[in-house]
């Protein structure tokens, strides 16, 4: 029998398959890690946390601002690309890339995805 839980870590694997993606997450909008896969060292509930309130702050101020929900947040520095998208109103998915990954293929996943997420929950 297939769980929620075996399903949104599919998600993750294909996503990780792409080449180019050091860690990826499926977290709920208040912060929960969902489901994720992360390098060694890195502080998954952390993580998660932190990609909601950068998510939900940017909806926030976007709403204030009258121009409707953001699609996605996209945060480049030096040693990565991040990726955060809403997937539905209960979870978002977050995706970081290497720096020198290139971003088209990636997002037309990670959007598949999130519509896969959000039918899901």
């Amino acid at each position: 029998m297939t769980t929620t839980t075996n399903i949104l870590q599919e998600y993750i694997s294909d996503l990780k398959n792409l080449g180019g993606i050091e860690a990826c997450a499926i977290v709920s909008r208040d912060g929960l890690l969902m489901s994720s896969d992360m390098p060694d060292g890195i502080m998954g509930e952390t993580f998660a946390a932190m990609s909601a309130i950068m998510l939900g702050a940017a909806e926030t101020a976007t709403t204030e601002l009258d121009k409707g929900l953001p699609s996605r947040i996209t945060v480049e520095s030096q040693n990565g690309k991040l990726i955060c998208m809403g997937a539905g109103s209960k979870a978002l998915l977050v995706v970081m890339a290497k720096p020198d990954t290139g971003l088209g293929l990636i997002l037309v996943e990670v959007e598949k995805i999130a519509a896969k997420i959000k039918e899901l929950m």
